[in-house]
């Protein structure tokens, strides 16, 4: 047998049991050893997303209990056996949809057909926050690096995936600037990595904290909105500290629909906006921007969701060699077991935690 916490309702969680079922062919079943609380799954949990009454939970990293019949090697052709670590993408690819027709494996039509299902539903174990986890045919996943810990490598398959990806296809090279709007984890992932592509790295934020933690993962300059409080003297910052050249790209990580008026205004003449901060189409959510400053400042905007599933893999190879290089373990501040997924929830939500992980098979 085996447990997952599933949403009942909004923010409403129950552990709920089930047989764990066995590993058909093609399938993976894995023990999970620990499971990121991710800002989404608090959308989710709070109603505000498509996904309802599911099994919550989607970074992750497991050791494998059983392998259906056909399943030698992960996606890389690398040989899997019953005790290895391994992390999952997330969401399918089914290579048949218009998306993935066109390569946009990363935005599949039934991408997320499996992860959002109801508890309910076989094979049951659909999210992170469970005791297994059931890795699908045609589902990616990856055997995690020696020197990774569980920790860390619970959140290559989101944050730190798509912001290796999102990197890798800006365009970004030697020596340009780079401002990050946001040092949450995706922020501060993205400092990271192009710091690693020798970029000059400036993150805006509120939170004296967070800005602080963005040094350690390699910004150069950081902003603190609450000392620069108007778009005017933030670009006036920017200009000083680039020595009037400007900024080469704008990343939105805010989710915020005003962060993105701003990348607009201040991303340099023929410059690059990466978003992937704002990702609902609530109505709500709408933003006045001049489009005027796109044309005339022939700017590029580059929406990013998810990564091409295969970037699991080189997140994984780039986690191996800079994971000592920056605090990626320092992230997480905090262990709930799956009992506690309600009040992990909660802390989370109310922001009186940095970033939490559900050890589902952690003794009560």
């Amino acid at each position: 047998m085996g447990k997952v916490a599933a949403m009942t309702g909004v923010r409403e969680i129950e552990i709920k049991e089930y047989s764990v079922p066995k590993a058909e062919k093609g399938c993976v079943t894995m023990k999970v050893l620990k499971s990121n609380i991710c800002g989404s799954d608090i959308h989710m949990w709070e109603g505000k997303h498509l996904f309802k009454n599911h099994v919550l939970g989607h970074e992750m990293v497991g050791e494998i209990s059983e392998l259906g019949e056909g399943v030698v090697t992960d996606y890389a052709g690398e040989e899997v056996k019953v005790g290895d670590r391994v992390v999952p993408v997330y969401y399918l690819t089914c290579q048949k949809c218009p998306a993935c027709l066109d390569g946009h494996f990363n935005i599949c039509t039934h991408g997320s057909d499996y992860q959002g299902q109801l508890a309910e539903k076989h094979p049951h174990f659909t999210g992170g926050f469970a005791t297994h986890y059931i890795i699908h045919p045609n589902q990616y996943f990856y055997k995690v690096p020696d020197n990774v810990p569980d920790n860390v490598a619970a959140g290559a398959n989101c944050g730190i995936a798509q912001m290796v990806y999102a990197m890798d296809i800006s365009g970004i090279k030697i020596n340009d600037t780079i401002v990050i709007q946001g040092a949450g984890g995706l922020g501060l992932f993205a400092s990271a990595i192009s710091k690693t592509m020798s970029a000059n790295v400036i993150v805006i934020d509120s939170i004296g904290s967070r800005l602080e933690e963005a040094k350690n993962f390699g910004a150069d300059h950081v902003i603190n909105m609450r000392d620069f409080d108007t778009v005017e003297k933030r670009i006036e910052e920017i200009n000083r500290l680039t020595k009037g050249r400007g900024a080469n790209f704008v990343l939105d990580v805010a989710g915020v629909p005003a962060a993105f008026d701003e990348a607009v205004r201040i991303a340099k003449i023929g410059g690059t906006i990466l978003e992937l901060g704002n990702v609902s189409v609530d109505e709500s959510q709408k933003v006045s921007i001049l489009p005027g400053l796109i044309t005339r400042k022939c700017l590029t905007v580059k929406g990013i969701l998810r990564y091409q599933p295969w970037y699991l893999q080189k997140t994984l190879k780039f986690l191996e060699k800079y994971n000592n290089h920056f605090p990626f373990n320092s992230l997480t501040d905090r262990t709930y077991s799956l009992s506690e997924s309600q009040l992990a929830m909660e802390k989370a939500a109310a922001k009186e935690i940095t970033r939490a992980i559900i050890e589902p098979n952690k003794a009560e």
